[in-house]
């Protein structure tokens, strides 16, 4: 008996997506829960997985756009192998094949891989026996493989991976750049931002705090936290604590307009940033005002790898009312950033620089890191922004203001 694979609903906005991969091919066996293939959708990509085990028999190529309630597939629960049941000399063949494969070869191989190594090695069909892992007994590690890909592309004909996709690319005559569509979740960022930049009156203000007693109190943590929570205590946990701080202090930045009215919203469910290789995520904190540093630190972890690995819902990056944005683990000293709508405002961290500042009346180098929060104006009052950032300071400079639970 065979079941039909079908394109779940993963949010009520989305009516389609791609397969941008396929994690089992046709022909192959696979086993109840395994991942199937990844589906793109314009906000998030999900891994579908098996209901059952079985033959799986594929229907669509990868790269191919699908209707939600589209099939996609069919498992048949059939117990006896293919080979076994059949004498034909293609069926013989392909068993010997099958045979001759080395074993570090096969698809037993993929156990050694972490998830998000071994997306990339499907969607950039590169052989990664052929890359030297430089991680520990040898393991590949993500930048081996996007060296690798990269390396691959460089030294294969243009738009080859892409067609294999079934994706259209061209490239130009001259070879000097190649045409293709942009993913679903890079053309809804794209529109996300220029709806943004078009509907709202943003505006962005500055400043900057010494981070001082915050690395001091982090240090002196440090080692007890890790012990007893299991996770690393680190700076974002500080800032959505002072972050809750300030939008209780100034309300307004803590709601949204819709239409002619305005939503004020007494919960604090606080956005953070994730960068992955496909492009900026927005998971949610729920409740931070509620939780400690430990939980806050969990949260924040395993939304960055659930993100970085394609395995992020469509659930975790709604109903957020103010986000945060760390352009300083990329190195980013200054910037201005984008309001994710409806939301009336976005803070901005970046690098932490040592840098001379005055300190009563003395010349003093401190590690000093710049502030940026961008808000609708419509909703938000500069003097309620100043307020807002400066607020955000104090509790940075002086942790003591915040409600230190370890």
């Amino acid at each position: 008996m065979s079941i039909e694979v079908k394109i779940p609903a993963v949010g009520e906005s989305i009516s389609s997506g791609i397969v941008s991969v396929w994690h089992k091919k046709s022909g192959d066996r696979v086993k109840a829960g395994e991942p199937l293939f990844t589906l793109e959708t314009d906000k998030v990509s999900t891994e579908i997985v098996a209901e059952k085990s079985g033959l799986l028999t594929t229907n669509v190529p990868e790269g191919q756009e699908v209707k939600i309630g589209e099939v996609v597939a069919t498992i048949d629960d059939i117990t006896t192998a293919p080979v076994a049941q059949s004498d034909s000399p293609d069926a013989k063949n392909k068993a010997a094949d099958t045979k001759s494969i080395p074993a570090d070869k096969t698809s037993g191989n993929a156990d050694v891989l972490s998830p998000a190594v071994r997306r990339i090695v499907d969607e950039e069909n590169i052989d990664p026996q052929e890359i030297k892992g430089s991680g520990k007994g040898g393991r590949l590690t993500k930048g081996d493989v996007l060296a690798g890909a990269q390396n691959h592309a460089s030294h294969s004909p243009t738009g080859t991976r892409a067609a294999d996709r079934g994706e259209s690319a061209a490239a130009s005559e001259d070879g000097r750049f190649t045409r293709k569509k942009m993913s679903p979740l890079r053309r809804k960022i794209a529109a996300q931002l220029v709806m943004a930049q078009q509907t709202a009156a943003i505006l962005t203000t500055f400043n900057e705090c010494d981070m001082s007693e915050v690395q001091a109190l982090r240090a002196k943590s440090q080692e007890a936290f890790t012990k007893k929570n299991g996770v690393k205590l680190g700076f974002m946990s500080f800032f959505i604590k002072a972050t809750v701080e300030a939008l209780k202090a100034v309300p307004s930045i803590n709601g949204r307009i819709e239409g002619d009215d305005f939503i004020q919203n007494h919960f604090y469910d606080i956005g953070i940033a994730v960068g992955t290789e496909r492009g900026l995520v927005v998971p949610v904190v729920r409740e931070a005002d509620k939780k400690t540093f430990a939980q806050l630190e969990h949260d924040i972890a395993e939304y960055a790898s659930r993100a970085r690995d394609g395995k992020i819902k469509i659930e975790d990056l709604q109903g957020g009312t103010f986000t945060i944005s760390n352009g300083g683990v990329y190195g980013s000293l200054l910037g201005t950033p984008i309001l994710n709508p409806p939301q009336s405002g976005i803070l901005g961290m970046h690098a932490i620089q040592q840098r001379p500042v005055v300190r009563d009346g003395k010349i003093e180098i401190r590690p000093m890191m710049y502030l940026a929060l961008s808000y609708d104006h419509r909703a938000v009052d500069g003097k309620e922004a100043v307020t807002f950032l400066v607020r955000v300071k104090e509790c940075i400079e002086d942790p003591k203001k915040l409600p230190l639970d370890f």
